[in-house]
Parts: C-alpha cells; structure tokens; sequence
C-alpha cells in the first residue's frame, strides 16, 4: 500500500493483530486539508478485506493481486460501502460530496473523494467506520495534512472520528490578527522606520506630516493589496534592494531640499514600493480565503496604527531637541546639523543595506 511514513506503524499493527490468511485488519488513509476548507482523502484497502466487507471477488490470492476489471465491475458497489461507512461533516452537517474514484493499486484499492465544507461553520470531523464495523479488531491510520504540518491518528470500533480542524475565526477576531500583525511589521520593519524618520525629520507642522503618512499609507496599501492577491507580484529580489535606494534617496534629499510640504509625492511614489515588501508578510501568513479584503484591510490599519505611533513619537523629539539647540526657546528652529547628522547615519544604513541586498539578490 502508498504511504511510507506509515508503514511502520502498520507492520507493527500487523504483527499485533490476529488476522487469518489474507486478513489485514488495517486501512490506511490520508486526509489533507485545504484553507479553502476543502477535505481530500485518499484511503488503501486490501483486496481480501474489500471482498469479505461486500461479497465481491477483486482479489486474487495466487497472484497476490486486485483483477482491475473486477474492481471496475464492483465499483458501485465499493462506493456504495463508502459512502455509508465514510463522512466528513462541518458543524454537524454532511460536507457536500464529489464525485469518488476507484482504483486498482496492487493487492488493494485505493478510494478518493473530496468534500467541499467552506460553507459548514463549525468543526470539520472526518468519521469513518470502513472495516471496524465489520471486525471490531481493524484498525484505521489516518494520516492529517494540513498545510506543512502533519499528524496521525488511529482510528478502531470504539474510536471512529477525528477532528480536522476547529470552526473558523470569527471576521471579527481575523480583522484583530491582522491589525495587530500590521502593527508589529511596521515596529520591527526597521527599513520602513527609517524611511519615515528621514522623510519627515525637516517637518514642524501638523498638515506636512498627516500629507505624507496619508499619501504613504494610500500608495502602500494599493500595491499590498495588488501583491496579496496575486494580481501583481514583483519578486523580493527587486523590491528589497528598491526599498532601501528609496531610504536613500529620501536621507540625501534632506541635504538639499527642506520643502517639506511637497514631500508628500515622493512618500506616495516609493509607498508604492515599499507596499510590495509588506506583500512578503502575506507569503508567510497567507490570507485567509473567506475574509481576504477585511484581512488586507485589517493589515493596512495596523501598519497606519504605527506609523502614527512612530511619527508620534519622533516628531515631540525632534522638537524637544529643537529647543535645546536653538537661544530662542519661543520659535525655536530646526537645527540643520541634526536635520543632517540623522539624515547621514539614516543614508549610510540605507547603503548598507541596499549593497547587502544586491549581492543576496
């Protein structure tokens, strides 16, 4: 039968089990599921055990073989077992149903069918009683995908349904998780932190700031949304190294320029940048297929959430630092050698790490 990882596990349970001749007294099966909360299984019988559950006559002892035309032959008959002795159900209702295969494999069959449970809330509970309702000594392996993990499970009379997952997050709680993952990004995106620092280190009032965080937060959350469901994806080989040329760009520009208020421009153009590497957040979270546009959006709120935290925070600094370097605590000015000592050490890390990223590239 398929399945190597379980074989030992069924040898064992084949020395420990009293079978007659061509009695195994075990199933295998492996049931994978999908985010889409779609359930596929893919479950090994032995021919003998399928001929003395149903009456057929797949299995030939000499050959030690399924006859696959018997199989054909008796394939409504096999389903019919199946389908009364194997379920998958979301909160309590019957998950809709493909069409199932039959197929000769050796000295067994192999069944596959796939249920469609995106619409049962509720847990997913795989039952399955082939074989143990006959011989209460059968037992079952079930082997669970999901994802990149996997578990077992061991299935007998006694013990016939295993849960696959449990209900669904509530939109409510998904939009919680996203918000806070926006949040945490922006903290510990330090690149990103650095390029809001610089681009409003010559800022003093109000209207500038709220422009750019605003035109920053538009542009990003157009290209995220774009990366995040596949409708335009730029590789990271591109966008990392274009991220910190943008951290660049904008720490130089301070020498030249002190036209804050027009600043809002060049936060919306290299927003549309830095968009595609919060895209990569996504890679490793993915979205969650019932509630994609309130998780985007979620994420974009958390990732707006702190960047005011951060401006927030560095603008009363700056500030605060304008009066202790300026005589006139009044109308205190901001001084140019701050403006520049931060801009060089923010354009120096942007160097850094924009060769870093070309030669990982």
């Amino acid at each position: 039968m398929r399945w190597p990882r379980l074989l030992w596990l069924a040898v064992l349970l084949g020395i420990a089990l009293p079978a007659d001749a061509h009695e195994i007294n075990l199933v295998t099966a492996r049931v994978a599921l999908s985010p889409d909360r779609t359930v596929s299984i893919e479950l090994g019988l032995k021919g003998s055990d399928v001929d003395r559950l149903i009456g057929t006559r797949i299995y030939d002892a000499r050959r030690d073989a399924v006859d696959p035309a018997a199989v054909e032959a008796a394939r409504s008959a096999i389903l019919a077992y199946m389908g009364a002795h194997l379920a998958v159900t979301g909160g309590g209702r019957a998950c809709l149903a493909t069409d199932a295969a039959i197929l000769a494999d050796g000295d067994g069959i192999v069944y596959r069918q796939s249920f469609a449970c995106a619409d049962a809330a509720g847990d997913i509970i795989y039952r399955s009683t082939v074989l143990t309702e006959k011989d209460p000594a059968a037992r079952q392996i079930v082997l669970i995908a999901q994802g990149r993990s996997e578990a077992q499970a061991l299935l007998d009379a006694g013990n016939t349904t295993v849960t696959l997952s449990s209900a669904p997050p509530s939109l409510w709680s998904t939009m919680q998780r996203y918000v806070l993952t926006g949040i945490e990004h922006i903290f510990l995106g330090y690149d990103h932190v650095a390029f809001l620092i610089a681009v409003v280190l010559w800022a003093r009032r109000l209207l500038p700031v709220v422009k750019i965080v605003t035109a920053f937060t538009v542009a990003h959350s157009i290209t995220l949304s774009l990366a995040a469901l596949d409708v335009l994806v730029v590789p990271s080989r591109i966008v990392e190294p274009a991220i910190a040329a943008s951290i660049v760009f904008v720490a130089v520009e301070n020498f030249f320029s002190r036209d804050v208020d027009r600043r809002w421009r060049v936060a919306f153009l290299f927003g549309l940048i830095h968009g595609f590497g919060f895209a990569g957040v996504f890679r490793e979270i993915g979205l969650p297929p019932n509630a994609a546009v309130p998780a985007l959006a979620a994420f974009n709120i958390g990732v707006e959430i702190g960047q005011v935290a951060i401006v927030a925070v560095a603008l009363p600094m700056l500030g605060l630092l304008d009066r202790l370097t300026t005589a006139d605590r009044t109308a205190p000015a901001r001084a140019a050698g701050l403006v520049y000592t931060v801009s060089a050490v923010i354009s120096l890390l942007g160097g850094y790490w924009l060769i870093a990223r070309v030669f990982e590239a």
